[in-house]
């Protein structure tokens, strides 16, 4: 069963041959995927990798996590599936309403007498 891989602070300089070939270190790996920006097309400086088995996967975790690679300490770890309740700030980043926290604006005696 193929076992889906997190692989994030990468060098920008990273490609998807490269991970194919460091990760081939520690077992078969059915696909590499770099993720870009949808505009500039740069890489995001994070990525997937599917490894063959659970233990090809732990293996390339064991190997690669905290592995420096194009001078970046690279994070490896179990890819989580990807949310599915909207979580996160909507696309055009609007408040939901509310204040923030902290003190209550103090009203001045001249607002209050026009209350």
């Amino acid at each position: 069963m193929l076992s889906k891989l997190y692989v994030g602070n990468l060098s920008y300089q990273t490609n998807e041959e490269d991970l194919n070939r460091l990760f081939g270190q520690a077992g078969t790996v059915e696909s590499v995927r770099i993720i870009t920006d949808s505009t500039s097309g740069r890489s995001k400086g994070f990525g997937f990798v599917e490894m063959a088995s659970e233990e090809e996967a732990q293996t390339a975790i064991s190997m690669f996590n905290g592995y420096n690679f194009k001078d970046r300490e690279m994070v490896v770890d179990k890819a989580k599936p990807k949310r599915t309740d909207g979580g996160g700030r909507s696309r055009d980043f609007k408040s939901s309403g509310g204040r923030r926290g902290g003190p209550k604006p103090r009203r001045t005696r001249y607002e209050e007498d026009f209350e």
